[in-house]
């Protein structure tokens, strides 16, 4: 169990569908600090440069 007090505003949480609210352990982490988990975006995949 966690427990946070609340330092500033609100928490913003994800929609609910189907009963059940998805987040990735990133967007937990940012809501948890405190900051807007709503700007969490996955990194890009690069693609491998050609070898030497």
């Amino acid at each position: 169990m966690v427990h946070k007090r609340l330092e500033g505003c609100k928490f913003v949480w994800p929609t609910i569908a189907d009963g059940v609210m998805r987040m990735s352990p990133a967007m937990f982490a940012a809501l948890f600090e405190g900051l807007d988990w709503r700007l969490v975006r996955p990194e890009e995949a690069r693609r491998p440069q050609a070898a030497g």
